[in-house]
């Protein structure tokens, strides 16, 4: 979408589609007002409509002024509203009709259907919100944890973007010192040392590094980690997900293969999103449905970020079992050791000197013993060892990790220049490298095609 297309109202349908309490059409430009005009018949003839109040009245199609809803409509006039133009609100009865014939009815006078994440662009680019307050709103809405939703809200109330303009203002100070320093030798610019130089570009290169370790512990909590149950048939997987889950989400039998495809849910482990899959059980197939299962859980086992071993603590360890070890040695393991309700019977020495990093932990999946401790290993494994999401600012998205590392590697080689004695000239290239790379996490030098990637990923409406 181009800055041209600023000058259009937009229009689309903000809450999802089917039957609820209340559906939203909302209308954005400068001919908002007008369009609504059009369509909306007040109660009580109000006019002219003042900003951030609600009408009561009904929607009409113009061309025969047949009512199609009773609605509440608000017009909000611009600077004060999320895109910074004039807004129009129409809240009516939630049902796809209605919202359809409603929508059908503002686009036919004068507004066109928004694109995804229209709306939230025109907040950017008419600068109610930066870039990384704009992202923020895509992981508010799919939160998965309140971990997440705690994240997202940081991000959106602008905590990231003051840490980078912060910095950003440091080296910029920095770069205007070094270039007068350059450009007028001869003039009574005041001086600074190499010294200090030095130690400004260090301390700015060690709060980029602070802050770029933070991404793999804020991308658990965006993005969720996907666990993989693994185990031979009839060791307890299914009973397993459904104590996790706290409902009876897998068919449990005493049959072994029941399981024959994979069943995926999402949990909440201690606020990280676990993408938990239940797996066909691992031996020698018995038939060619089996074997697709068991295909199954190959493919899901090569991808996952965690795999919860579970092992028959009643039985000792069969050939079954032995074969599964190879598969799961380079991954991030935990071994569930199920049936710890009956006398145990499996020897586990060997297993621990093969996998001397993984947590064994004793559970009864039937009747859900342990599963605190199964959880608790789960995110100490998940977070290496890290307790909470307590720091300030963290960062869950790849765009913002990128820049960071290519911020910092650009005053490494400041540093590097700086060590060499070579000219300051050199030194403020690489400023400006290190100046761009975090104006882009705002949105100050992020290319067009960005932006659209970004905002593509909204929804219709938002």
């Amino acid at each position: 979408m181009s800055k041209g297309a600023l000058g259009d109202t937009i229009a689309a349908i903000s809450t999802p589609l089917g039957t609820g309490g209340i559906g939203v059409i909302r209308i954005s430009g400068p001919q908002a007002l007008a369009i609504a005009g059009q369509v909306f018949r007040p109660k009580g003839g109000a006019d002219p409509l003042l900003s951030h109040r609600f009408y009561l009245g009904e929607i009409i199609r113009p061309e025969d002024q047949t009512v199609i809803d009773e609605v509440l409509l608000v017009y909000m006039r611009q600077p004060k509203t999320y895109t910074r133009e004039d807004v129009v609100e129409i809240q009516c009865h939630s049902g796809s009709l209605v919202l359809q014939e409603i929508l059908q009815a503002v686009l036919r006078n004068g507004a066109r259907l928004a694109e995804p994440g229209e709306f939230t662009k025109r907040a950017f680019l008419n600068g109610r919100i930066d870039l990384t307050q704009a992202e923020a709103v895509i992981d508010l809405i799919s939160s998965k944890t309140q971990q997440s939703l705690e994240l997202a809200n940081r991000q959106r109330s602008g905590k990231l973007a003051a840490e980078v303009r912060q910095m950003k203002e440091g080296l910029l100070n920095l770069l205007t010192l070094l270039e007068a320093s350059v450009d007028f030798p001869e003039e009574e610019i005041p001086q600074i040392s190499p010294q200090e130089i030095l130690q400004r570009l260090q301390n700015t290169r060690d709060r980029l590094n602070v802050l770029g370790n933070t991404y793999q512990e804020g991308k658990v909590y965006r993005e969720g980690i996907a666990a993989v149950i693994v185990g031979k048939p009839n060791v307890g997987k299914s009973s397993l997900l459904n104590s996790l889950l706290r409902e009876e989400r897998a068919i449990v039998t005493a049959v072994p293969g029941t399981t024959r495809d994979v069943i995926e849910e999402i949990v909440n482990i201690a606020g990280i999103p676990l993408r938990l899959m239940d797996t066909a059980g691992l031996r020698p197939v018995q038939d060619a449905i089996e074997e697709e299962g068991v295909k199954r859980t190959h493919d899901r086992l090569a991808q996952a970020d965690l795999v919860i071993w579970v092992l028959d603590g009643s039985e000792p360890i069969s050939s079954e079992d032995s074969a599964i070890l190879p598969q799961v040695r380079s991954k991030k393991v935990i071994i569930a050791v199920n049936k710890n309700d009956l006398p145990q019977r499996i020897a586990l020495e060997g297993l621990r000197q093969q996998l001397p990093e993984a947590p064994f932990i004793p559970i009864s999946a039937l009747y859900s013993l342990g599963i605190d401790r199964l959880q608790e290993a789960i995110r100490h494994l998940v977070l290496n060892g890290k307790v909470d999401s307590s720091a300030e600012v963290i960062l869950s998205n790849l765009r913002h990790k990128l820049a960071i590392e290519a911020a910092r590697d650009a005053l490494s080689q400041a540093i590097q220049a700086l060590g060499q004695d070579l000219s300051w000239e050199f030194i403020t290239l690489d400023l400006r490298q290190a100046l761009e790379a975090l104006g882009s996490i705002l949105g100050e030098t992020a290319p067009e095609d960005v932006l659209d990637r970004i905002f593509e990923q909204f929804c219709i409406g938002k």
